[in-house]
């Protein structure tokens, strides 16, 4: 990696931080997301389905696991959950074409409307073995871009955590064409974050956070610990590869990056590591920290 690229090595930890990550503020963020009251967790696509891309049930039960580690503490929790077409795909054994085109979304669209409900299915025992309930809510982007409706929104979500119920969001993939194709979950948990002032976003997905290369084709790439004034920097990371390059990490950073923008700490880390959510509650670090801008930043 050469030194001008941008990215620092850390003497602790072997990872690296993009820009000019100062350590106070990083602790400080990390201390932010350890204290969280109300978080957003997102999982993606990779991190519920196999490698033929159908609902896997041991990584569901991790999932379920790793957000009831946050709900013990009294942390409040919506989750933000792709996997729908991955449901449908098991159930009846078929998987869109090959080919790119209207044929392929709307075969991906009509398995989310077979999977959607096998999804809440398997959530609904999962979280059973816990004694907690979950609540289903299916939205698209006209539902957070129209103030009335995303006030619905609101209220409905503040009302299932007065309860005590975890709110299971998703894309609704059957009528929301151009989020299907580009896997908008993950700027969807982005706009949920920021609507509902959560105190902190975790995105889990199929790798360990951001990289600086495809950890899974490059030896090389160094494992980013935190992002604070790099962001740019970052973009031009990730921006070389395809959107299923590192999970379609793009999408992802972009997210994070907004909630950052607004004061709120963020995290993308890898939805396999071991208690990932109870070792970001105890302030250790996971994944790759985006540290949130304050009044003082400049843009």
């Amino acid at each position: 990696m050469p030194e001008d690229a941008g990215v620092e090595r850390t003497d602790a930890g072997g990872g690296s931080r993009v820009g000019t990550a100062d350590p106070e503020r990083v602790e400080t963020a990390r201390r932010e997301a350890a204290e969280a009251d109300r978080v957003i967790v997102k999982a993606g696509t990779n991190s519920l389905t196999d490698d033929a891309s159908r609902l896997d049930r041991v990584k569901l039960d991790k999932l379920v696991a790793d957000v009831m580690d946050l709900r013990e503490r009294g942390t409040e929790v919506v989750l933000v959950s792709s996997g729908a077409v991955g449901a449908g795909t098991g159930r009846l054994d078929v998987g869109p074409e090959s080919r790119e085109g209207v044929e392929s979304i709307a075969e991906s669209q009509a398995l989310s409307t077979v999977g959607q409900g096998l999804l809440m299915r398997h959530y609904t025992q999962s979280f059973e073995r816990f004694d907690q309930d979950v609540a289903q809510i299916l939205v698209t982007g006209t539902d957070l871009d129209a103030p009335e409706r995303f006030d619905n929104f609101t209220n409905t979500v503040e009302t299932l955590l007065s309860w005590g119920v975890v709110p299971v969001v998703n894309e609704n993939d059957a009528v929301a064409t151009d989020e299907l194709r580009i896997g908008d979950n993950d700027m969807l948990s982005a706009s949920i974050a920021i609507g509902l002032d959560a105190d902190l976003l975790v995105t889990l997905t199929d790798v360990d956070g951001v990289y600086t290369g495809n950890p899974k084709r490059d030896a090389d790439a160094e494992l980013i610990e935190a992002v604070d004034d790099g962001y740019e920097r970052l973009r031009e990371i990730v921006g070389g590869g395809t959107e299923t390059d590192f999970g379609g990490i793009r999408t992802k950073v972009e997210g994070a990056h907004d909630v950052s923008r607004h004061g709120i700490p963020a995290i993308i880390a890898g939805s396999a590591e071991r208690d990932v959510l109870a070792r970001i509650a105890a302030g250790k670090p996971a994944g790759t920290l985006f540290v949130p801008k304050t009044g003082d930043d400049d843009e």
